[in-house]
């Protein structure tokens, strides 16, 4: 008998994206990897998805990840657009001073109602700390966001995803 879970919605950062895109085998491969099995779902935004876009297409990214062929990074980007929430309209809730670049992830976040935002980046996973300004404001806004990088995230969703013993 199969057991129907919560559908667990996440925002992953750009760097996520980047490392999936590179390395299929990293934990990030395995985060995009659990949108693929549909087992969840994937809030993204224009904004976002741009920026993915131009990340994976530069010069000193593709010398580095010679892997990220033009055709790899094209079946990527379009494999994206086909799985995932786009949120058409994502309000600057939260003002972020500490690093303005990270802004778009976390009012994604807020906009879509995710349960999860998925980043390797310091000053984001910072924000999981509720004894800071900044944490304890995020969670005002978003009580229910949990902010972890890619292998605590692979961690809880396989948690969630196989429930409680005996089910």
């Amino acid at each position: 008998m199969s057991v129907n879970h919560p559908r667990i919605r996440a925002v992953f950062d750009c760097m996520v994206f980047l490392q999936a895109a590179a390395r299929r085998e990293s934990p990030a491969g395995a985060c995009l990897l659990l949108v693929e099995l549909d087992a969840i779902e994937l809030a993204m935004s224009r904004e976002i998805m741009a920026e993915v876009q131009d990340v994976l297409t530069r010069p000193r990214i593709r010398q580095r990840f010679p892997a990220l062929t033009d055709q790899i990074v094209d079946r990527f980007l379009a494999a994206l657009e086909v799985r995932t929430a786009v949120v058409a309209k994502v309000p600057r809730v939260f003002h972020f001073e500490r690093d303005p670049k990270d802004e778009p992830y976390i009012n994604l976040a807020i906009a879509a109602t995710a349960s999860y935002l998925v980043s390797r980046d310091k000053d984001i996973l910072d924000l999981a700390d509720v004894s800071t300004p900044d944490g304890e404001r995020l969670r005002n806004q978003a009580p229910e966001l949990r902010i972890l990088d890619p292998v605590r995230f692979l961690t809880e969703v396989r948690r969630k995803l196989q429930g409680p013993p005996g089910d």
